[in-house]
């Protein structure tokens, strides 16, 4: 009785795991959106548009809540409380953001805003 030679173990090839790893990293990158997600368009208060007119439209924006010219205001009528003091959907709305208001916070408002048809917003420190 003659006894099989031992085999050496087979060496685990690497090429096909490297090969899926390098069509999953190709598949990501051209499933991923590069760039700009979002655009918030904001005016820089001074710049073109001329001089503010007519009376205050200050929108305080603070993590407790709205603030319209100092009085505190419930977000959902905050257009609607904006209204009497503008002469027409083109006048400037200044928005600030006070304390520990987030960005979210002023996004927020902004929309709101911008769905009630006001969309001359002016951002200011």
């Amino acid at each position: 009785m003659q006894i099989a030679p031992q085999r050496r173990p087979r060496r685990i090839s690497l090429t096909p795991m490297i090969d899926v790893v390098f069509l999953l990293l190709v598949f990501f990158m051209l499933a991923s959106r590069f760039g700009v997600d979002m655009q918030v368009p904001l005016q820089q208060a001074g710049g073109p548009g001329g001089a503010y007119q007519g009376p205050p439209r200050l929108v305080d924006v603070t993590p407790e809540g709205v603030r319209l010219n100092g009085v505190a205001v419930p977000l959902d009528a905050l257009a609607g409380q904006l209204a009497p003091l503008m002469t027409s959907p083109k006048d400037t709305v200044i928005l600030r953001a006070r304390g520990e208001a987030s960005l979210q916070e002023l996004v927020t408002v902004m929309g709101v805003l911008r769905r009630a048809g006001l969309d001359k917003l002016v951002q200011v420190e």
